[in-house]
């Protein structure tokens, strides 16, 4: 299991991260002119890490922080509505011991489970260029490596799982991966034993829709938690 003082290291390093202008600067803009609804609050407006249980069997991975939810409060899913339909879902399957997460100290705490995503800047248009996703997915193998007693990985939507996938095959996890195709409710093996669950990204767009129900949610949870 990773150390404090590890996982500290890997956040203090993606925290100081500036290898992106185009993000900086977008992250700035965002900060400056805020959403009315966060006038009188002050955003994060920096790199932001992974955050959960150093101990923990499940990973999540996102995409990228949203622009006035992680990037403002500097926790991944944290004060948005994606974040709102997630912690719900993971509260009821006894990963999170609270069904919402505003801030970053608002006693949210997850129990087996971490959050991550491939990029830890808000990207303009949610769309971050390749050269960006790289330069990110360094932090993503370094918590592959952290995290010693992961058995389960949830991506998030088809970048992340595609992002996933290519950070696990430079990390010596598999070395196809196109052999595990993105589609909701899929349950793959990996190499090392790993099982795989892709999910539709708890966006606004998807959740709204009808695309991804709280009841798919627990379906993929349950899933896990069935195969642990």
């Amino acid at each position: 299991m990773a150390g404090a003082n590890e996982l500290q290291g890997l956040t203090s390093r993606i925290v100081a991260c500036r290898r992106c202008p185009r993000l900086v600067a977008y992250g700035a803009q965002v900060a400056a002119v805020r959403r009315r609804a966060y006038a009188d609050q002050v955003y994060c407006a920096r790199p932001v890490p992974g955050f959960g249980d150093p101990a923990a069997w499940l990973l999540l991975v996102g995409l990228a922080p949203g622009a006035h939810g992680a990037h403002r409060t500097g926790r991944m899913f944290t004060g948005d509505r994606s974040g709102d339909f997630l912690f719900a879902a993971l509260h009821r399957a006894g990963f999170a011991n609270q069904a919402e997460s505003r801030s970053r100290d608002d006693g949210l705490r997850l129990r087996g489970a971490f959050i991550t995503a491939a990029v830890r800047c808000a990207p303009p248009a949610n769309r971050p260029t390749a050269e960006e996703i790289s330069n990110c997915r360094g932090y993503l193998r370094a918590e592959l490596g952290l995290l010693t007693r992961v058995r389960a990985v949830i991506t998030l939507g088809r970048l992340a799982h595609a992002q996933f996938l290519t950070a696990a095959r430079e990390f010596g996890l598999l070395t196809r991966p196109a052999e595990y195709p993105f589609a909701h409710g899929a349950a793959y093996r990996l190499p090392n034993g790993w099982r795989l669950l892709p999910c539709y990204h708890p966006s606004q767009q998807n959740t709204f829709t009808g695309r991804l129900t709280p009841a798919m949610l627990d379906r993929v949870l349950a899933a896990v938690r069935a195969q642990k």
